[in-house]
């Protein structure tokens, strides 16, 4: 049987109120007292419930995250982090896949508002105003992951895209090579700031840059998949691709592999995430890491820190990025 509050009443000599009391920080008790009673909480292994909780402290230690496709290897990552830091400080979370639609990531905001969580993540969104507008209404702290709006007053957790692109450009160039394709994401958070670090590298380094080799997709397999297929025609024409993810470097790499094309033999490939296909692919895929699990950690971490504190602000946060060389790039020469 799990210890019950009444246990934990007897055992340290005081009523239950006073054990809720002390489990809800109000006061009506002597420090003394709250010693006592938090030790033989200890002792007994009690766990308060949380809906009994919340109707004292009128919440629910529960946090809604939304993601745009929760079975990709990004959103996994960054899940893990989510939940285990979620999970330390005793908050549940309700995962939402908003599979990029906006009907859809509206109706979760409405569900997530009647479920009375305490707090919002959104991964890799675009903010718009209907959804600002719930938000607003719903009176509940919100963190941006992997993503920013730059309309809305959003605080946020996330690499410097443009900057992080720029790197694997120039680390493809720093290798050798010269004429470099882009399989690129169709959206303004993520896809845009990697193209124009992609453009600026190339520009930078007074090589010219070739339109046709830029093509556009979303950040999945599949998509890279196709994307390298519209490709494949201008194969002479470059000897290495930057993808802006790697689930899309992944979808290239296979359908090189259908076309008797080897990476990085034939053409090199760098990605963009460093989740687990990027280790698991053949060749193991070069990437640029984001640190997904501490951005995930740290979003869940600002999220709980404005909900304790009830001011709802806290501060954006920049993360570090790198490159991880693995063997999908070929060293054409070292400049």
């Amino acid at each position: 049987m799990k210890p019950t509050i009444k246990d934990v009443a007897q055992k340290a000599n005081v009523s239950i109120a006073t054990v809720s009391r002390i489990l809800n920080n109000q006061l009506g008790y002597s420090e003394k007292t709250k010693e006592r009673v938090l030790k033989v909480i200890e002792e007994l292994g009690f766990r308060p419930n949380a809906i009994a909780r919340g109707l004292v402290s009128r919440r629910t230690k529960t946090i809604g995250v939304l993601l745009p496709n929760v079975t990709s290897s990004f959103a996994s990552k960054l899940l893990k982090g989510i939940e285990k830091s979620a999970h330390e400080n005793d908050y549940s979370m309700i995962v939402c896949n908003t599979d990029h639609s906006g009907s859809r990531t509206l109706d979760y905001l409405n569900i997530l508002g009647e479920k009375k969580v305490d707090g919002l993540i959104f991964s890799s969104q675009e903010i718009k105003e209907e959804y600002y507008e719930t938000i607003t209404r719903l009176g509940i702290p919100v963190i941006l992951i992997s993503s920013m709006s730059y309309r809305f007053p959003l605080p946020y957790v996330k690499v410097d895209d443009r900057q992080a692109a720029y790197h694997a450009t120039s680390y493809l160039i720093k290798n050798g090579h010269e004429k470099i394709a882009m399989i690129s994401g169709d959206d303004d958070l993520t896809g845009k700031p990697r193209m124009e670090g992609y453009k600026q590298a190339m520009e930078d380094h007074e090589l010219p840059l070739n339109e046709k080799l830029i093509v556009y997709g979303g950040f999945d397999f599949e998509s890279g998949k196709k994307c390298m297929k519209q490709l494949l025609p201008l194969k002479n024409e470059f000897t290495a691709v930057f993808s802006a993810s790697d689930d899309m470097a992944v979808g290239a790499m296979s359908a090189a592999y259908e076309n008797n094309l080897k990476v990085p033999d034939d053409f090199s490939i760098i990605g963009f995430d460093n989740t687990l296909v990027a280790e698991m692919a053949i060749p193991p895929l070069t990437t640029v890491a984001q640190p997904l699990w501490e951005m995930g950690k740290m979003a869940i971490e600002k999220v709980i820190e404005m909900i304790e504190s009830e001011g709802h602000h806290t501060s954006s946060s920049i993360m570090n990025f790198q490159i991880i060389e693995r063997k999908s790039v070929k060293i054409l020469k070292s400049t």
